[in-house]
């Protein structure tokens, strides 16, 4: 059984198909900044979504250029990282939910060095209440680290409350790999921690690794090595079935050179046995950043941030058919033709009703990307939010969330804001 984000990642084994992920809990309360109003008719009937900048980045001590997405508590609060600002090389950082609205609450800035810089993913909630994450850089070789934070142990006496920060591992680079990028770390039920870095490897081409408490650092074992003809670069982490199964997808290599979706199963030892489920081939879409996600049935879904039909990206489907055999469906093709990798970058997210949604880096009425809705069954789109790229953000990277009413969408957005350096925003949905 595997955890993520303090719960157990509940899955249905049917004949190791991926299972159902809870969905985040927590609703949001409204911000104060501006808001916009924008009418959707969708299956006949006009829907308001309102949505809202909930902080606008600086570029000081909160942050700049959030590449990844938020990540929800029970108790309603947001927390995430973002790139760049703080002292110099990122910040991790909590939104907290009052009746008030948001009080932004700097966690932690990283300094570099062995410190880590950088951070690309979010951080996740582990069991005991404290963050767990990746840096992109920094590390004893430079090329990333995992690290956790946790409260100061003594009592805070100011309104900021800044969190102590321990390396658990830093990647070595070569056969160890290097440079974890978008995904989120995974917990299994013993405490082992489950990833990718998107370099290095036995093949060079990137690797998927567990971390074993014993430290830190902690103690790194290769489950699998990319060598490019069976994918390269796996940019995002991996989710597990109920057998202990691990899915995810590289941005690059395979047969076509557009990307991949792969299983890997434990074989007793180390490499674990491999299969490729799905290589695109530009037709079916190209370049996957995304990670997976899937329903209680174990179809899953992802997205391409290139090419397919239209040649902006698209939304597909794989359903289980045997032993290492999928069955690939496009929901959806993003029209774009400049030739920029305009589709979703950051892993979709499902409501408890089966609805889709996500954002494209560069889509949407004013090129900034957009937030969308993909309707149960019928996937129908609807476009809830376009950014401007001005005040309201714009190029969103990290993946959407949704809480348990499936009502209150939540993310952030690389560029735009005041200061242009990227926002946090929610989107409410009646």
């Amino acid at each position: 059984m595997f955890l993520g984000e303090g719960r157990i990642i509940m899955v249905h084994q049917q004949q190791n198909r991926i299972g159902d992920w809870a969905a985040c809990l927590g609703t949001a309360t409204l911000g104060l900044i501006v808001v916009f109003v924008l009418a959707v008719v969708a299956s006949q009937a006009a829907q308001a979504q309102t949505f809202k900048v909930i902080h606008n980045f600086s570029g000081g001590q909160d942050g700049a250029n959030p590449y990844a997405g938020v990540t929800l508590d029970k108790a309603g609060n947001l927390y995430g990282t973002a790139y760049a600002g703080g002292i110099g090389h990122g910040t991790v950082y909590q939104l907290k939910k009052k009746p008030s609205g948001w009080i932004f609450n700097p966690l932690y800035s990283f300094p570099g060095g062995i410190d880590g810089a950088n951070p690309l993913a979010r951080v996740i909630l582990g069991r005991n209440g404290t963050l767990y994450g990746t840096t992109y850089n920094g590390g004893t070789s430079g090329v990333g680290t995992v690290f956790n934070l946790k409260p100061s142990a003594s009592a805070c006496k100011s309104a900021l409350c800044p969190w102590t920060e321990t390396v658990l591992y830093s990647f070595p680079s070569g056969a160890g790999g290097a440079y974890p990028e978008y995904g989120d770390l995974l917990f299994d039920q013993a405490g082992d921690i489950y990833g990718t870095a998107a370099d290095g490897g036995y093949g060079g081409f990137g690797v998927v690794y567990e971390l074993t408490p014993s430290g830190p650092p902690w103690t790194e074992n290769i489950l699998y090595s990319f060598s490019g003809s069976d994918g390269e670069y796996p940019a995002n982490g991996v989710i597990p079935d109920s057998a202990g199964n691990l899915y995810g997808t590289t941005y690059q290599g395979g047969l076509s050179g557009y990307g991949t979706v792969f299983e890997l199963m434990p074989s007793g030892g180390f490499p674990w046995i491999q299969c490729t489920l799905n290589n695109f081939n530009g037709s079916n879409g190209a370049y996957v950043y995304a990670g997976l996600i899937a329903d209680p049935s174990g179809n899953l879904y992802g997205a391409t941030t290139a090419y397919g039909k239209n040649g902006g990206g698209t939304v597909f489907q794989l359903t289980y058919s045997d032993v290492c055999t999928w069955t690939l469906t496009t929901l959806y093709n993003f029209t774009n033709t400049s030739g920029s990798q305009c589709g979703p970058w950051g892993t979709l997210a499902i409501d408890g009703d089966g609805n889709i949604y996500g954002a494209t880096y560069c889509d949407g009425t004013h090129k900034a990307g957009n937030v969308f809705k993909l309707a149960h069954n019928t996937w129908v789109y609807t476009s809830l939010y376009d950014f401007t790229g001005g005040n309201d953000g714009g190029n969103p990277v990290g993946q959407v969330i949704v809480d348990a009413n499936g009502t209150t969408l939540y993310g952030t957005t690389s560029a735009g804001g005041t200061q242009n350096v990227g926002v946090i925003w929610e989107i409410t949905i009646p």
